[in-house]
């Protein structure tokens, strides 16, 4: 076992003295070593019941026969992080987590783990992490939250009502008191945001990309049906530290990255999915390209519609089926489903699908019904992204599909908050946010915010929005980010001035602004004379935008 680096030989006796000081027994140094790599934060709803969940797989780890070791890493919740500096710090925050993981699970010779994440970026940078050292790993994340119910409405709500309820209240469309009530009633408990927003995405994909069993992604955090999950994962994860297999690069693969793409593409998950997934390829080897998202996305029906882009939330997909449910439906027709990849179930992709049952054709439609022939999420290229740039497809009212405006810049998301909230956007704009790309912002900061301003006025058919940064799970609409290169690196979003014809093109996967190629050529020398400087002085952060790429390379730390 890797752990006899820490407990076999008489040159180990000092390692044995401190782990009894822990409590082990001298017969536990016969059993594998199993990390509980744990996000709980008491403040960060995701993530609050987080230390009951560790609780509970340490002894179900103990009782399947292995040595539970809980450790932390730090969480970040988006929401509270939301429209002030402390975005700032969300994205990179990915980098730390992964860092954390190779860190402890390096020193202290795990023979295995299970990670136990939930929101946006703990989830992916626990699995860089876990690519790093590369002993078995399950996750077993912990849960999506419930909806909370609309006072006014009377529907299902989440957290992106309580966003688009402070535009709506800032023209008058609700009163300050209704507000009040929206947040109030928005986000009932503990668990991941309701909707399919970046956390509930991530925790999904992993089930088709075999690295969390069946449910993971999808049963509520207040479910009893968890515990069920967590012992199980506990069981299996000490058979595999004893076998040695399958490891995370096992799994981790270009087939399995098309599985989970595959199931993006079907379900419309987040677009930072797309940015996440770019920065799990680049850290297991494998050759994976936006270009790639869009042969799946071609190939792919969207089947399932979650919140934002509809009115259902993912405790309906868990009841309809699931993510096994999903994944057998478009089975028969996606292309790049691979069904004999493996999980960490120990059964092939396929051999788990069969077994799933839908019971609800409207949550995941039939494959003669679906929301389009092509999935919810869709690359864009032109003058303006080179490197290309990403929409939720499956968020954008059909008239938005194709547009034309005119720019009105921000260099900024807070200036762009406080201009769509004092009246400067008006039909027909393209909002551009620029210099909150990953080098720009530093950061990649996440726009609901001016997103769900811009919905909640009633905007939201006929304004659009573009950014070097990105979005949160919870946006929908006509918005565009990632734009690469950003305007921190010269790209051409920082050269766009008010007024400038702006044309988004999504069933042609284009993006452009109307200006000719002397044009541009003039107005970069002009901005040369003023060369960018970073925003932050001092810190991780001026270390973080020293040495990240853009969104095209997943936003990854150069080395």
């Amino acid at each position: 076992m890797i752990s006899d680096q820490v407990k076999t030989g008489k040159e180990r006796a000092p390692h044995r003295s401190l782990h009894f000081a822990c409590g082990l027994k001298r017969q536990d140094l016969k059993k594998p070593f199993i990390g509980i790599c744990n996000s709980y934060e008491s403040f960060v709803p995701g993530h609050c019941h987080l230390n009951r969940v560790g609780a509970f797989l340490k002894k179900a780890v103990e009782e399947a026969g292995g040595v539970a070791m809980e450790f932390n890493t730090i969480a970040v919740c988006d929401g509270i992080a939301m429209g002030h500096s402390g975005m700032k710090y969300s994205l990179p925050s990915r980098e730390l987590i992964a860092d954390s993981v190779e860190t402890v699970a390096r020193a202290h010779c795990f023979d295995a783990m299970i990670c136990v994440p939930n929101c946006d970026k703990i989830v992916p940078g626990m699995l860089i992490g876990a690519l790093r050292v590369n002993i078995p790993t399950i996750f077993a994340s912990g849960g999506p939250m419930a909806p909370g119910k609309h006072p006014v409405s009377g529907k299902d709500s989440d957290l992106n009502s309580v966003f688009e309820a402070v535009g709506a209240e800032n023209v008058g469309k609700i009163t300050a008191k209704e507000l009040e009530k929206v947040e109030e009633t928005s986000c009932p408990g503990c668990g991941s945001c309701s909707g399919m927003f970046t956390a509930n995405s991530m925790n999904c994909l992993y089930e088709a990309l075999g690295l969390a069993l069946p449910g993971n992604g999808t049963i509520l955090a207040i479910d009893p049906r968890r515990q069920d999950l967590y012992r199980a994962a506990a069981k299996r994860i000490v058979q595999m530290a004893k076998k040695g297999a399958p490891l995370p690069k096992d799994l981790v693969t270009r087939d399995s990255l098309d599985n989970a793409l595959t199931l993006d593409m079907a379900m419309g998950g987040s677009t930072n999915t797309v940015l996440h997934t770019l920065a799990i390829a680049r850290e297991a080897g494998v050759d994976f390209s936006l270009e790639r998202m869009n042969e799946i996305s071609a190939a792919t029906p969207y089947i399932c519609k979650v919140a934002p882009s509809g009115h259902y939330h993912v405790v309906d997909v868990d009841r309809a089926g699931g993510i096994m449910g999903i994944l057998k439906r478009v089975s028969a027709v996606a292309k790049y489903l691979h069904l004999d990849t493996p999980t960490v179930s120990g059964k092939t992709l396929g051999g788990q699908i069969r077994s799933a049952k839908i019971t609800d054709d409207d949550v995941i439609r039939t494959l003669d019904n679906p929301y389009s022939q092509d999935g919810g999420l869709a690359v864009l290229w032109g003058n303006l992204a080179e490197r290309g740039s990403v929409v939720k497809k499956g968020g954008v009212a059909p008239s938005m599909m194709t547009f034309t405006g005119k720019a009105i810049c921000f260099d900024s998301q807070e200036e762009a908050c406080a201009g769509i909230l004092g009246g400067k956007v008006k039909p027909g704009h393209v909002v551009v946010i620029r210099y909150e790309g990953p080098k720009g912002g530093p950061g990649m900061q996440e726009m609901l915010a001016p997103t769900s301003y811009i919905i909640g006025q009633g905007l939201g058919e006929s304004v659009a929005l573009i950014t070097d940064g990105r979005f949160s799970g919870a946006t929908h609409g006509a918005c565009v980010g990632h734009v690469s290169p950003e305007a921190a690196e010269g790209g051409l979003i920082g050269l766009l001035r008010d007024g400038d014809e702006i044309t988004i093109d999504i069933p042609r996967r284009a993006i452009d602004a109307k200006l000719s190629k002397s044009e541009i050529a003039r107005r970069r020398k002009e901005q040369a004379k003023t060369p960018w400087t970073p925003r932050i002085k001092g810190g991780w952060l001026e270390r973080y935008a020293h040495f990240v790429g853009n969104a095209s390379t997943g936003a990854s730390l150069k080395a």
